[in-house]
């Protein structure tokens, strides 16, 4: 696992003020995904892979506030979802949203967990090649 901090979440009541409000305050870029009350974020250049071209960047997302989304997420790179969701147990973290498809999967996995103390936080499997 590489456990590396990769990405962000954003909750919002009203997901389009939201989008508004970060694009025109800090010219983030927005990409609506279809079917989805979920936009993805550049906070900076991308490649054509959609992922960063420099440090200091990371890519983010603003979604409807509810479930583990109620504040900001800090999202953990991992190279198994279903691996880490027994290391946080075994660590005294808990799992408040198992492993699940992002969209029909094809864009990897995700789940949240509760940390030692309480806060929630994200992880990311990439799709394999």
């Amino acid at each position: 696992m590489s456990g590396e901090v990769g990405h962000f979440e954003i909750p919002a009541d009203n997901t389009e003020r939201a989008r508004k409000f970060y694009s025109e305050t800090f010219g983030w870029k927005m990409n609506q995904m279809p079917d989805m009350d979920y936009t993805m974020v550049s906070t900076g250049a991308v490649d054509d892979e959609g992922m960063p071209k420099e440090p200091g960047f990371i890519g983010g997302g603003i979604g409807k506030r509810g479930g583990p989304l109620e504040h900001p997420v800090v999202t953990i790179i991992v190279d198994d979802v279903s691996a880490a969701e027994k290391k946080i147990e075994k660590n005294g973290g808990k799992i408040i949203q198992r492993k699940q498809k992002v969209g029909d999967g094809s864009m990897g996995w995700v789940a949240y967990f509760k940390d030692s103390e309480g806060n929630v936080v994200g992880l990311y499997e990439s799709p394999k090649p």
